[in-house]
C-alpha cells in the first residue's frame, strides 16, 4: 500500500471502536494514504471489562492461540495477517513472551505499542468519545469496530436501524496470579509434550498437578460455589462453547474439565515420574514473567469462592491474584442475514462493521475482519475493485462464513478453523489433512494479495 498526497486531502474515513479490529482498520487505512478519525469512547466511558483508555486493550486472555501456519487454522491466519503487514501481528510479535506453541504477548507492552503507532501515524487522528446513534450519511464510509461491549445507546440505534434483535452470549475472564506467589516445589514447568513456541523453549507453562481425589473435590467446590447472578434481560443468553466459565464446563459431566482445559496429557510431573490425573495449566502472563494466568480458567464464580476454590489447587495454596476472573455481556449481529460479502449493511451500506460485533470470536478473528474491512474501504474510496480473499484461505474462510456462510436462524460466534474451508479433493487425512489445506491457503492467499497491493 502507498501514501499519496492526493488521497490524503480527502475527507476522513469514520472507525468507531479502538479495540482491535476498529485499530487494525485504522492502520490499513491510514497505510493506503487515507487520512482516519478513530471515534473511541474510553476512557471518557468506561465497559465493564476494559481498565485503560489504551487501543486494542486485552481483556480476557493474552494468548493469540497457536503460531503454527503448517497444522492450525489460526496458524495461518496468522501467516496471512503478516503478510498483510497487520498492526495488531506486529504488536503481538514485539511483545510475546513464552507460551508453548501459541503467540501469547505481555498484555500491556501490546496495547501500548498499537496506541502509540496510531499516535504517531499523522493520517490518525483519535477522537476520545461516544458515538451514540447511528453515525450520519454525510460521514461517508464509515466502520462501525465497537466490540462486545458496545454501548447501550449505540446497540439501541442499530437494533432500530436493521429491525433486527442484537444476539449476544457471556464471555469470562480468567484469573490472573503473582508469580512469586505459587509453590515452585508443586508445580513445575512444562509444555504439553515439551513443544516449544515463538519466545519460548518447551517448557513455557506452569503445571499444577492433582491426583483423583484433589479433582474430584475440586469439581464439587465449583458445582457448589456461589456464582454471579444474572440480570433479568440476561438469563436466557447463551455462553460461546469456545470460552466457557470453567463452572459451566464441570456442570456437563465429572471428567470434562479433566479433558479440557485441565488435561494432563503430554505432560509428567518430574517428581513423581507419572501423569496426573488432572492439571491446571498457568501461562506467563507479561515479558517479566511476573504474571500468570489460569489457562482456561474464566470464572463466573464470586471473587471469594475464587480464592478459596483456586487455593486448593495444587502450588497455589498461598496465591495472590492479580486479577480474579469476571463476566461480562457481548452483543454481536446477525451478520449473514444483515451484511454483503464486503461488510456492508445491506440497508445502510456506508455503513461497514468489523471485528466481534459481526459475530467473530478471538482477538485474532477480531483484527483479520478489522483488517480486511479497512481494506474495503480503501479500495472504494479509491475506485479500485478488491475481490473477497478466496474461501481457501483463513481470512477467506471466516469473511465467508460471516457473510453468508453461516445460516442465519442459528448463528453463533466462530473462531477460524479448517472446518470453514473448502475440503481437498481427494481428501488426505490427519495432519496431512491440514497440512495441505495450509500450503493450498498459502498459495492462494498470495495470488490473491498480488492484485490487491496494486490495487492499493
Amino acid at each position: 500500500m502507498s501514501n499519496s498526497n492526493s488521497i490524503g486531502a480527502a475527507r476522513p474515513v469514520h472507525v468507531i471502536g479502538g479495540g482491535l479490529a476498529g485499530s487494525e482498520a485504522a492502520w490499513q487505512i491510514a497505510r493506503a494514504g487515507l487520512p482516519v478519525v478513530l471515534h473511541e469512547m474510553r476512557p471518557v466511558r468506561r465497559t465493564e471489562a476494559h481498565n485503560t483508555g489504551r487501543c486494542a486493550e486485552l481483556v480476557c486472555s493474552n494468548s493469540f492461540r497457536s503460531d503454527d501456519a503448517d497444522y492450525n487454522a489460526v496458524g495461518v491466519l496468522h501467516r496471512e495477517m503478516r503478510r498483510c503487514q497487520s498492526l495488531i501481528l506486529a504488536a503481538a510479535d514485539a511483545n510475546k513472551v513464552p507460551a508453548g506453541g501459541a503467540l501469547a504477548v505481555d498484555r500491556d507492552g501490546f496495547a501500548a505499542a498499537v496506541t502509540d503507532a496510531l499516535a504517531r501515524s499523522e493520517l490518525v487522528t483519535v477522537v476520545r468519545e461516544e458515538v451514540e446513534g447511528v453515525p450520519p450519511a454525510d460521514w461517508g464510509p464509515t466502520i462501525v469496530a465497537t466490540g462486545p461491549l458496545t454501548s447501550p445507546s449505540l446497540a439501541r440505534a442499530l437494533r432500530e436501524l436493521t429491525g433486527e434483535d442484537a444476539l449476544a452470549f457471556f464471555d469470562a475472564i480468567a484469573p490472573i496470579i503473582h508469580k512469586d506467589t505459587i509453590d515452585l516445589d508443586v508445580a513445575w514447568f512444562q509444555s504439553r509434550y515439551d513443544k516449544s513456541g515463538p519466545g519460548g523453549g518447551g517448557a513455557d507453562y506452569l503445571n499444577c498437578p492433582m491426583n483423583k481425589i484433589e479433582y474430584e473435590a475440586f469439581v464439587a467446590a465449583l458445582l457448589a460455589g456461589e456464582k454471579t447472578s444474572f440480570k433479568e434481560w440476561e438469563t436466557n443468553t447463551p455462553y460461546f462453547d469456545g470460552c466457557l466459565p470453567i463452572e459451566v464446563m464441570a456442570e456437563r459431566g465429572p471428567d470434562t474439565l479433566r479433558w479440557g482445559p485441565m488435561k494432563p496429557v503430554g505432560l509428567r510431573n518430574p517428581r513423581t515420574g507419572h501423569r496426573p490425573w488432572a492439571a491446571v495449566q498457568l501461562r506467563q502472563d507479561n515479558a517479566l514473567g511476573t504474571l500468570y494466568n489460569m489457562v482456561g480458567f474464566q470464572t463466573k464464580l464470586k471473587h471469594a469462592k475464587q480464592v478459596r476454590i483456586f487455593r486448593t489447587i495444587p502450588g497455589l495454596a498461598g496465591a495472590e491474584f492479580a486479577r480474579l476472573g469476571g463476566l461480562h455481556r457481548n452483543t454481536f449481529i446477525n451478520s449473514p442475514k444483515l451484511l454483503d460479502r464486503e461488510l456492508r449493511l445491506k440497508a445502510v451500506p456506508h455503513l461497514r462493521f468489523a471485528g466481534q460485533i459481526t459475530g467473530v470470536e478471538g482477538y485474532v478473528e477480531s483484527a483479520a475482519i478489522g483488517l480486511i474491512a479497512g481494506r474495503f474501504v480503501v479500495a472504494e474510496r479509491t475506485g479500485r475493485a478488491l475481490p473477497p480473499p478466496p474461501q481457501t484461505t483463513a481470512l477467506g474462510a471466516l469473511l465467508a462464513h460471516i457473510t453468508g456462510g453461516a445460516a442465519s436462524e442459528s448463528f453463533q460466534p466462530m473462531n477460524v478453523n479448517f472446518g470453514l474451508f473448502p475440503p481437498l479433493v481427494p481428501a488426505p487425512h490427519g495432519r496431512e489433512r491440514k497440512l495441505a489445506m495450509s500450503r493450498r491457503a498459502a498459495a492462494d492467499f498470495d495470488a490473491w494479495l498480488g492484485p490487491a497491493k496494486a490495487a492499493a
